[in-house]
């Protein structure tokens, strides 16, 4: 059975429906700090740094154990997007995404003690639609606070997936996790039946 480093519920849910046995420990990392020291690096370098860190940590707690980090970060026109700290904040965020394109770029690691063993980020392109204020208030009166939990301010397997007009990409990407890369690690470290 194998760690997962997070509270995502789409993670788990993820390997629930995949038939993978996990644990869920989320890990507690300084995710700001970490990023302080990877400036310059590209969306998936930093997504690909954040889940072997978030991995690493909740490894060395449980040695011998083999623990999958993953994360997810969203940018647009060239910035990058965080949780929204709150309501208000989340409201910009959908205003500047409207009528752009957000690249979701999600990784994922497996780590044991102190070695990581596999990594890889995936991105996904979601065509965001013009949104009116009124849907903007809408969608937060549904939605919050569950997406100020979500990078991008959207879960896509709920109101979410009203925000766009088209999404080129991996579902599983789009839900936070490369899965299926994923479970090719997995089959490859003996974990899974090849």
């Amino acid at each position: 059975m194998i760690i997962l480093a997070s509270k995502s519920q789409s993670r788990r849910a993820m390997l629930d429906a995949a038939g993978v046995a996990h644990d869920a420990i989320p890990a507690a990392l300084d995710e700001r700090a970490v990023e302080r020291g990877l400036e310059g690096c590209v969306a998936a370098e930093v997504a690909e740094a954040l889940a072997v860190a978030k991995a690493q940590v909740v490894a060395m707690e449980h040695p011998g154990r083999l623990v999958l980090g993953s994360d997810s970060l969203v940018v647009c026109e060239g910035q990058r997007f965080d949780k929204p700290a709150n309501r208000a904040q989340a409201a910009e965020h959908l205003r500047f995404f409207s009528g752009k394109v957000m690249e979701l770029h999600s990784a994922a690691a497996l780590v044991r003690d102190d070695t990581c063993e596999w990594s890889q980020a995936a991105l996904a392109q979601l065509h965001v639609r013009e949104l009116s204020e009124s849907f903007v208030e809408h969608y937060l009166d549904h939605e919050w606070p569950e997406v100020g939990h979500c990078v991008g301010v959207f879960r896509i397997e709920a109101m979410g997936v009203q925000l766009f007009e088209r999404i080129e990409g991996d579902q599983f990407t789009v839900l936070g996790m490369p899965l299926l890369p994923v479970l090719g690690a997995l089959r490859e470290l003996g974990v899974l039946e090849s």
